[in-house]
């Protein structure tokens, strides 16, 4: 056993080793068999793992499963290794998974996007340069920054090898929404996004999508609306993964004084973005 039933006070550190125990299983363990390596009952190793994480056992193994497969496919591992690698038993099984795991076909992300197009428009907008890129899916890069050919090297970076190719009219109008959205933020962005990511990053990204415009959470407050309230360092890092920036606010996210903290483009930006949220005016239609 790893220990005997904890005091409540022992929860987390028990919790952090039965994920370690997870994360280096051949095959996800059932939730009988973590049970049995805690010295609790299933249903109150389940209550105490949860309350922890804010995720059930069998939901953080399909996290870390996840991730793992798109780390092995990344490295150019095959996808019969890397399926088997991470712990799917059948293949039948992933490639059910792989689309919302990846975005796209294992092979194709294997191939750094190969086949998938990857569609954008480079522009300025108040906070500088700006780069939109989207797949057939929705819009699935928003990047900041000071030069157009850097934040185009960052896009390469993301898709190395789709085809990148420059958006039509109909995209440009896509651009001139992103674009009028930092400069009013108020008026919202209603355009389909394709977000890539774990499914706790995409749970994070999704707290942030709810903060309403104009306000500020703390770090800690946003790992507490995820039911991770243990995990702030985790929910940091899920910020600054972000890609989608002023699609998925992950400016308005501050430290528990109030100060900033670090921003992927910038913390000048990020004080740029939270003022221009706080004067920007309620929109109202033009009643005609």
């Amino acid at each position: 056993m790893l220990e005997d039933k904890p005091r409540e006070t022992d929860h987390l550190s028990l919790v952090t080793r039965l994920c370690r125990h997870i994360e280096t299983a051949p095959t996800p363990p059932t939730l009988s068999e973590l049970a049995s390596l805690a010295g609790l009952s299933p249903h109150h190793l389940h209550r105490v793992f949860k309350a922890t994480t804010g995720l059930t056992p069998k939901a953080y193994a399909a996290a870390h499963r996840a991730q793992k497969v798109r780390a092995e496919l990344a490295r150019g591992h095959s996808v019969t290794d890397a399926l088997y690698g991470a712990g799917y038993g059948a293949n039948s099984r992933f490639y059910e998974e792989a689309p919302a795991i990846l975005g796209m076909t294992p092979t194709a992300f294997r191939a750094g996007g190969v086949r998938t197009t990857i569609r954008f428009a480079l522009g300025q907008c108040a906070l500088g340069d700006i780069l939109v890129a989207a797949s057939d899916k929705g819009v699935c890069a928003i990047l900041l920054g000071d030069d157009a050919e850097t934040l185009l090297h960052q896009l390469q970076d993301l898709f190395p090898k789709a085809e990148l190719v420059g958006g039509d009219a109909v995209f440009e109008q896509w651009m001139a929404q992103v674009v009028g959205f930092v400069d009013a933020p108020r008026i919202g962005l209603n355009l389909p996004l394709d977000v890539r990511g774990t499914s706790f990053q995409q749970r994070v990204w999704q707290a942030l999508r709810e903060i309403p415009v104009g306000t500020t959470v703390s770090y800690a407050e946003l790992a507490r609306r995820v039911g991770l309230p243990n995990a702030v360092r985790a929910v940091a890092g899920a910020c600054a993964a972000n890609t989608l920036a002023v699609a998925i606010p992950c400016h308005r996210v501050v430290r528990t004084d109030g100060s900033l903290s670090g921003y992927r483009w910038g913390v000048q930006r990020k004080r740029a973005l939270l003022q221009r949220e706080a004067e920007s005016p309620l929109f109202t239609p033009d009643a005609g």
